[in-house]
């Protein structure tokens, strides 16, 4: 698929009244990556590309009442399947943002953590769009790329192989957060989820 932002917003804008029936069985994996991000109650927190919003009830359980939760997407029909699951705005879940992460409406440092479903894969210029997360994350704070299978079988679905060029495999992925910002801290690529964790240098 294109990286291109208005082809992602087509691509995602066509699939969001089903996409959370199409994969109804991910919601342990969200909850368990989250986990693993080690947020505390009164972290602020985004959703970066949340998409209709499945990662933000357990991050909005890991920050409590106190913390803050962001998600954003520059889909519109993906965001208002967040809604309408009870994901976001005045009563919801999290606080939701049409805005292409690339371009985050936000202060330098105000967040603890970012967490990313299937993001790095689709941002046109990967080093510069984790530089924009690291720019609204603290030093120390930390960011989550997750998928709730790993490469091999998410290449499998779609009827490829893995190359070696896939950004998402550790060789690539490693240079590419450090160039970003980031030191990758945690790295785990099986068929039951992906996730790279890193810290935010500085």
């Amino acid at each position: 698929m294109s990286d291109d932002p208005t082809h992602v917003r087509e691509f995602f804008g066509a699939r969001a009244a089903g996409w959370d029936s199409r994969f109804p069985d991910d919601g342990p994996a969200y909850a368990a990556a989250v986990n693993e991000l080690g947020l505390r109650p009164g972290d602020a927190v985004l959703d970066a590309g949340c998409g209709t919003g499945r990662a933000l009830p357990p991050l909005r359980s890991a920050v409590g009442p106190t913390g803050t939760v962001l998600g954003a997407d520059l889909t519109p029909e993906m965001l208002e399947r967040a809604h309408a699951a009870g994901r976001g705005g005045t009563d919801g879940t999290a606080t939701l943002l049409l805005t292409d992460v690339g371009r985050l409406p936000m202060r330098d440092g105000a967040l603890d953590a970012v967490f990313g479903a299937g993001l790095v894969s689709h941002l046109a210029d990967p080093v510069a769009g984790l530089r924009e997360l690291a720019r609204v994350v603290r030093p120390g704070g930390r960011l989550a790329l997750f998928h709730p299978i790993g490469r091999a079988a998410l290449a499998a679905r779609h009827g490829r192989q893995i190359t070696p060029d896939d950004l998402r495999a550790e060789p690539r992925l490693r240079p590419v957060l450090a160039e970003a910002g980031w030191r990758l801290v945690s790295y785990v690529d099986e068929d039951t989820r992906y996730l790279a964790v890193a810290v935010r240098e500085g």
